[in-house]
Formats: structure tokens, sequence, C-alpha cells
């Protein structure tokens, strides 16, 4: 709630200018009031071509959408070295695992185990559907292939590409990497992690694929995807 005012969040693969455009997509709206704020949000939003699924876990449907553009920008280093589609999914895959894993932590901290997020969210256009989007044609994923192809800052490639927009993946992965260190588990999420030092330049782009490869979702699933 801001000053005790409920608060909903839309989210979705929802490209604006394919929106503005007519073309189908799905969007949804986080709301812990699903019988009164959900149901009027859906009827006030939806279209033919904009269909709208109310879910009743507000803070997942945000986490995911802020952290898609953390993976995106991870992608779009993965484009800028010609890796190829087999790497982007694996990018797409793992940081599905690290969003997960951070929307448990969020919960956790907030609290405690009372309230866990809802698997079911994470298949929603929030979370699974805009992260495919976004790390196949979303500014963060350009922004990330410019950042390897000409080795300038993020600063001046948001300057030259975005035309006053905010990339939002670079500051977001700052963001995160910082609340990660405070609370002394970077390690539990490498690949947000090595997005972060990339985009500062700590770590070069060749070494973001050491991370997938040395990942700990591939011993230990289960911590990242059980709730």
């Amino acid at each position: 709630a801001l000053n005790g005012i409920p608060v909903s969040v839309l989210m979705g693969a929802n490209l604006a200018n394919e929106v503005a455009n007519g073309s189908f997509c799905e969007t949804t709206i986080g709301c812990n009031d699903l019988q009164g704020s959900g149901q009027m949000f859906k009827t006030l939003f939806e279209f033919p071509i904009f269909l709208v699924t109310a879910v009743g876990d507000s803070d997942t449907v945000e986490i995911c959408g802020a952290l898609k553009n953390i993976v995106a920008v991870g992608a779009g280093f993965v484009d800028g070295m010609k890796s190829g589609d087999n790497t982007k999914s694996a990018v797409i895959r793992i940081g599905l695992m690290e969003k997960i894993r951070y929307a448990k932590e969020h919960h956790k901290a907030k609290s405690g185990l009372t309230d866990l997020p809802k698997l079911d969210t994470f298949f929603e256009s929030c979370c699974v559907a805009v992260l495919i989007t976004t790390c196949y044609g979303g500014r963060n994923r350009r922004m990330g292939e410019a950042f390897v192809l000409t080795g300038k800052t993020m600063e001046v490639l948001e300057e030259e590409l975005l035309g006053g927009q905010k990339s939002q993946g670079p500051e977001t992965a700052a963001e995160v990497n910082f609340y990660l260190k405070e609370k002394g588990i970077e390690a539990n999420f490498p690949m947000f992690t090595a997005v972060h030092k990339v985009c500062i330049k700590e770590m070069k782009p060749e070494d973001f694929i050491n991370t997938l490869r040395d990942h700990p979702v591939h011993k230990n699933p289960e911590e990242y995807s059980h709730l």
C-alpha cells in the first residue's frame, strides 16, 4: 500500500508499438483484492486484442517486471558475442530461476514463511512471457548487444540509442546488486551479479558465459524453483 492506498500493478509482454498497432497480446494485473479491484481493473483494461489476467500476488508481478530487464541485458550480451539462440535460451531459463529465488527472498524478508510467492504467477504474462519478449525485442537486449559490439558505456549508449527513454536494466542490476550485498547473498544470484559487473566493466562479456556454465542451478535446481 502507498500511504494506506492499495496498489495494483500491470505487467506483461506488451511492447508499446505492437499494442499501438493492434497486435494481440496478454497482460497481468497483480492485485491483492481479486474480487474487488482485480475485477474492476480487468473490466477497465481488457479489450479483444489486450487480454487481462488478474492474480492475487502484486509483489511477485512487480518483481518479475523489474528483474526481466536484467536478464534482457544478459541476452543482449549473448547477441553481441554471436553466441546464438541456444545460449540465449540458457540466459532466459537461468534468469527465470533467479527471478523465482529473488521473489522467495523478498517474500521471506517481508513476512517470514507465511506469504510465499505463488508458483502460478511465474507462468503468467508478467513473468515467462515478458521475459521471452524482452530478451528478443526489448530495449535492454539492444543495449546489451551494443555494449559488447561498441565498448561504449551504458550511459553513452542510452543517449545514442534510446531517444530519451531509460534502459532500466543496468540501473535495476545495480540496485539489485546493492540489495544482495547488503543481505550477503550475492553468491545465490550469479547471473544478476554478473550482468551488473559487466555493465560497470568489472567483468568481461566473455566471462559472462562462464557464469552460465558454472551456475549452481545445474547442481541444485530445487533451491531456485521450489516454493
